[in-house]
């Protein structure tokens, strides 16, 4: 009794003025004729959202006692108690407590005629109260309350939920919050552990996204007036334009009211699934300023047959139902009680739900309403599981079953086992199973309220929030909403530096000009210079490469060893693009990648002129009488010719890599008051290496060039290669001084201009005359000409 007192002193402050719903199952050979509810007293206003809950219960109770293939030889019972608060759930979960006689053992076996699960409240707060007294006794409670703190399994060992945990709720809205650049932010939770608890983990994910909250305030619905107050006031005071609130929809209709009535609008709301798709929003006074609202809440669902059971519902149904005649009174604002003086007129009888267009009957976008049906079908589930248990495939002691059976009894310990196993699919397709912590796998969709043709307050889903995906691919949107800016300083300027602000948070500085010397107020042009001429390079390349590729028939093209020739084209095109790696934050990838590729490319590219020299000499060898030189050097020869120049380069960069490889480095060597990004080579000796061996196949490829240079054709191969070589060669004689005598970012610019000067050089000299003659000169492209007989 001491134990059960403290909880009724804790929460007895819980608001007292919403009816909420406890779900006892009960199990019976035959089916129930009408609902039982026990007496209580009369909520003083009426809920007809958890009045849904309770037909939604009732709805998939009879549905499952139709279905022939689910517990096929029982029917499924219930018993709603109602309560208005937190005082009467707990008189409730007492009574069902005390409702478990005839105890056999130590195990709490009972009959079968007594509860098996309860469906508690939808509120994390009375949840928490009751799941504890009831968690003593091993009953399984199955519901949607969200607080993260019923995830520990110490304190609620028998709770589960076929709705997501406020965990990840939380993280969702701080990955929101990021994705929109709102790093100043305000914070504003419901004074209880459901929203003390979120806000809490809320602000912890949002820190480790780089936002940044401006202030984090609490209040109750039914706590004083002058706790709201300030809070306006606060709201009014700051700077932050977005507001991120975890509470109920009682809290954010009297904040938004609130707000309303002072006139402080523009303000970005990111709202929890506790209110941003309540219906009873529009209710509120201040409900335009919730317009634009951004939240995440559980999917939407459709429970075919449900609508029809709602419309379909009367008085007559349950005439002992307080439930019922207080729905029907207040939604047809008339009395059943004709002898009572309630000041309402009597009702006709004619009075019907089936052109009804209240929230009640809408089931048009069935989001908490789903998790009711789905409670109702684990404990199915699993009781379905319990009864077709075969011998020696139990879950229990050497294969054992449970002994339950039609007469006998049950023990709470065997039900509460299947629902933690228990797997099955809604006819929707979603899988409804549980974690280790009584969790549902945790999938949301991002809605956006917007204002109907009918005045009322709806949300669109415009993006989606899936846990169980990798962590780059979590949130996805699909439509992207207007959102207002939200920093606390802007992005400082070119030429200005950050300097934080006394006593504020990182996201609030003041943007100081540089010292000079220290940073450009411009920015840099040579970049941007580099890379539009690598991207010119890639451009003319292919350019050319499809001018060969439409004219590879003609005999220009074709004497000139068109196999060669489009290698060529293709690994000038890497070199291109692999000076485009040496500009930006030096980072440990791109140290390894610039260096190696471009070794790599470059050897690639000379191996084909080099291939391309040695067939014009060996053509020339080849007409002298008895030689046969073609023989020897043909396509084969040609290609495995340049696999093994480049293989050679391809083992020396692995050599490198492997031993001393590039890296990142902060040098501060050159000047005292500045720090360097740039790669360090590692092993000098391994850039060296690839250095030499191109400029080793550069010079072999020249010399054969040259000595190529007079041969007896009218249109000499080897004299534009003579020349490409000689400008290549002449590059990278001047590179060497240059790049040991640059510091800093010059360092960087002198490479790249080396690569971009001798691929060029490479292109045009090879392939500029070709592609002229071909496109202005088409009468010299014929074989009589490239031999030389015209």
């Amino acid at each position: 009794i001491t134990t059960f007192m403290s909880y009724l002193s804790l929460l007895c402050f819980i608001c007292e003025h919403y009816m909420c719903s406890i779900i006892k199952f009960i199990f019976s050979k035959t089916s129930l004729a009408g609902l039982h509810i026990p007496e209580a007293r009369k909520c003083k206003n009426f809920n007809y959202r958890e009045f849904k809950f309770a037909q939604t219960l009732i709805f998939a109770v009879e549905e499952i006692n139709r279905n022939p293939d689910l517990l096929p030889h029982l029917k499924l019972g219930y018993k709603i108690y109602n309560t208005c608060g937190t005082m009467d759930i707990l008189r409730a979960a007492l009574a069902l407590v005390s409702g478990l006689e005839n105890e056999i053992s130590n195990e709490n076996c009972t009959k079968i005629k007594t509860i098996q699960a309860i469906l508690g409240h939808s509120g994390s707060r009375p949840t928490i109260a009751f799941a504890q007294v009831v968690g003593r006794f091993h009953i399984p409670v199955v519901h949607f309350a969200t607080c993260a703190c019923l995830s520990n399994r110490k304190e609620f060992p028998t709770f589960f939920r076929t709705i997501p945990s406020d965990f990840y709720q939380s993280r969702a809205l701080a990955k929101l919050v990021k994705h929109f650049g709102w790093t100043w932010i305000g914070a504003i939770a419901v004074d209880n552990e459901y929203g003390l608890s979120g806000i809490a983990t809320f602000i912890q994910a949002a820190q480790e996204h780089g936002v940044c909250t401006e202030y984090s305030e609490s209040f109750s619905s039914s706590g004083p007036p002058e706790t709201l107050q300030r809070i306006v006031e606060v709201v009014k005071r700051a700077t932050s334009k977005v507001i991120v609130a975890f509470m109920s929809h009682r809290e954010i209709k009297l904040l938004a009211q609130e707000l309303y009535s002072q006139n402080i609008t523009g303000l970005q709301w990111v709202g929890s699934d506790a209110w941003i798709t309540d219906h009873s929003l529009t209710d509120s006074s201040g409900h335009s300023i919730l317009l634009g609202s951004l939240g995440f809440t559980v999917s939407k669902a459709k429970i075919l047959g449900l609508e029809e059971h709602l419309r379909g519902l009367h008085p007559a149904q349950f005439p002992t139902s307080a439930f019922m005649t207080e729905f029907w009174e207040d939604r047809f604002a008339c009395s059943l009680n004709i002898t009572g003086s309630t000041g309402r007129r009597p009702c006709s009888g004619s009075e019907s739900l089936q052109n009804d267009t209240s929230p009640f009957t809408d089931v048009t976008e069935l989001r908490f309403t789903n998790n009711v049906y789905k409670s109702v079908y684990v404990v199915a589930h699993a009781l379905d599981n319990l009864m077709k248990c075969e011998k020696g495939e139990g879950p229990f002691s050497e294969g054992s079953c449970t002994s339950f059976r039609l007469t006998e009894y049950v023990c709470f310990f065997q039900v509460l086992h299947y629902i933690n196993t228990v797997r099955f699919n809604t006819s929707e397709g979603e899988t409804v199973y549980f974690e280790r912590s009584g969790d549902s796998p945790a999938r949301y969709e991002l809605v956006n309220i917007q204002l109907t043709d009918k005045g009322t307050l709806e949300g669109r889903t415009v993006g989606i929030y899936d846990a169980s995906l990798p962590e780059d691919h979590q949130f996805i949107m699909s439509d992207e909403p207007i959102a207002p800016v939200s920093v606390c300083t802007q992005r400082c300027l070119p030429g200005t530096h950050k300097v934080l602000q006394k006593g504020k948070p990182v996201c609030c500085f003041d943007c100081v000009p540089c010292p000079p010397g220290e940073i450009s107020n411009s920015t840099k042009l040579l970049g941007t210079l580099l890379v539009l001429f690598s991207l010119l390079g890639v451009f003319l390349t292919t350019f050319m490469f499809l001018i060969f590729y439409c004219h590879k028939e003609t005999p220009i093209v074709r004497a000139n060893n068109s196999e060669l020739s489009f290698l060529l084209l293709f690994s000038l095109t890497l070199c291109f693009l692999c000076s485009l790696t040496f500009i930006g934050r030096p980072s440990g990838w791109s140290c390894m990648l610039r260096h190696t590729a471009f070794g790599i490319t470059f050897v690639l590219c000379i191996s084909c002129v080099l291939g391309k020299t040695m067939v014009v000499l060996m053509a020339f060898r080849a007409t002298l009488p008895g030689s046969n030189m073609l023989k020897w050097f043909g396509p084969a020869q040609q290609r495995l010719c340049v696999v093994a120049f480049t293989f050679v380069q391809v083992l020396i960069c692995i050599l490198w890599l492997t031993i001393s490889p590039p890296y990142p480095f902060e040098n501060m060597e050159y000047y005292n008051d500045r720090i360097i990004l740039e790669c360090a080579l590692g092993s000098a000796l391994g850039f060296w290496a690839v250095l030499g061996y191109i400029g080793l196949l550069a010079m072999f490829c020249f010399i054969l060039a040259f000595l190529a240079r007079k041969l007896p054709n009218n249109f000499n191969e080897a004299k534009f290669i003579t020349f490409s070589m000689l400008i290549f060669c002449a590059v990278w004689v001047t590179f060497i001084p240059a790049y040991v005598s640059s510091p800093g970012k010059f360092l960087v610019a002198v490479e790249i201009f080396a690569i971009l000067a001798s691929s060029y050089g490479l292109l045009f000299c090879i392939f500029l005359p070709k592609c002229f003659i071909i496109l202005f000169r088409p009468e010299l492209n014929t074989k009589k000409h490239i031999i030389g007989k015209t």
